[in-house]
């Protein structure tokens, strides 16, 4: 009889005997480590290989892929800048919707649609009251828009119904609006059917600075919780944070001891209705979509359902490794997972 091979019969297995996708390659019977190995141990590749969940062997192809999620954390765009007539700041973005293959674990390539060949797309930042201009052009071979959080007349809303509505292949639209209210925002393809065109990779963070700024720390970092679903099932098959499933397990992020972190964390994921974000020996200030200067709860876990984002900010005390992932024990068994390297 035959028998669908289930998340958690790959977990337990460690190999997947069928992806049964076409154009995407077929994962080697030894590119999933089961064994859970100490921390500090030198394993394949990475920074040290600091491995407390199973992980990949090996590493992606970055350079092919386009982007290094490493990269990712700190890759703001504050645009073209100029000054309008009336004294407003105006920044510009040039962004473009792209086929593009993106190898997400090690064997295995993912026919993805991006904004300028990356997951996520450009990390769009301004300050509040900033005239936003988005030159948008499809050069992919499906119809897509760019939605964004925030406030903005209709026209500029990016879905089918109002303004140009979907833009067709080889098309273009300029989105125009003001920056607000300040906050963590995101934005993503708003074209049928809506939940294929966001698994698929078209998203990326907004982030409006208030006017004032906001109170300095030493270390800034974007990530985007998702998951992919290799072999469109509608069920995820990997998750992660910033694309590239155990990333930050090999490659640890580095801070120093007392450093003030915040990190933007923003939920995209599609198929499963929760994500969560929990960080190991601290606690932190969650400011739910960043729109208060007050933090609402002082804590170590939080949850975000698609489209919720939050700052969190926290520093640590002691050095040493300290990990980070989704309080689901599944989906940090299959990506999402990290380590914060920290140092005396």
């Amino acid at each position: 009889m035959n028998k669908r091979l289930s998340r958690r019969e790959f977990i337990k297995g460690g190999a997947m005997g069928l992806l049964g996708v076409a154009g995407i390659a077929a994962l080697g019977q030894n590119a999933l480590k089961t064994g859970v190995s100490p921390l500090g141990q030198d394993n394949h590749g990475g920074h040290g290989g600091h491995n407390a969940m199973p992980t990949t062997v090996g590493e992606v192809d970055h350079q092919r892929n386009g982007f290094d999620p490493s990269e990712l954390l700190t890759d703001f765009d504050y645009g073209e800048v100029s000054t309008l007539e009336n004294g407003q700041t105006l920044r510009e973005y040039r962004i473009t919707a792209v086929n593009k293959e993106i190898e997400i674990v090690p064997g295995i390539k993912y026919p993805a649609w991006t904004y300028n060949g990356r997951i996520p797309g450009p990390t769009i930042r301004c300050t509040e009251g900033d005239r936003i201009r988005i030159h948008f052009a499809n050069g992919s071979s499906h119809p897509h828009t760019m939605h964004f959080h925030g406030v903005h007349p209709a026209e500029m809303d990016g879905v089918p119904s109002t303004g140009p509505g979907v833009i067709p292949p080889g098309g273009q639209f300029t989105y125009e609006f003001d920056a607000e209210p300040f906050g963590l925002h995101l934005y993503h393809c708003h074209a049928f059917p809506l939940a294929r065109h966001i698994a698929k990779g078209l998203y990326g963070v907004f982030i409006i600075d208030p006017k004032n700024g906001r109170p300095s720390v030493e270390r800034e970092f974007v990530m985007v919780m998702s998951g992919f679903d290799i072999d469109f099932d509608d069920v995820n098959d990997f998750y992660a944070v910033n694309t590239i499933p155990f990333h930050y397990d090999k490659h640890p992020i580095q801070i120093g001891v007392g450093e003030k972190v915040r990190l933007y964390l923003v939920n995209i994921l599609e198929f499963d209705l929760i994500n969560s974000f929990h960080l190991h020996a601290n606690f932190f200030n969650y400011y739910p979509t960043g729109t208060s200067l007050q933090p609402s709860e002082f804590t170590d876990t939080i949850m975000q359902t698609q489209a919720q984002r939050g700052i969190l900010e926290f520093s640590y005390k002691y050095p040493g490794l300290y990990m980070f992932h989704a309080h689901n024990t599944e989906f940090a068994e299959l990506g999402w997972t990290g380590n914060f390297e920290v140092l005396p």
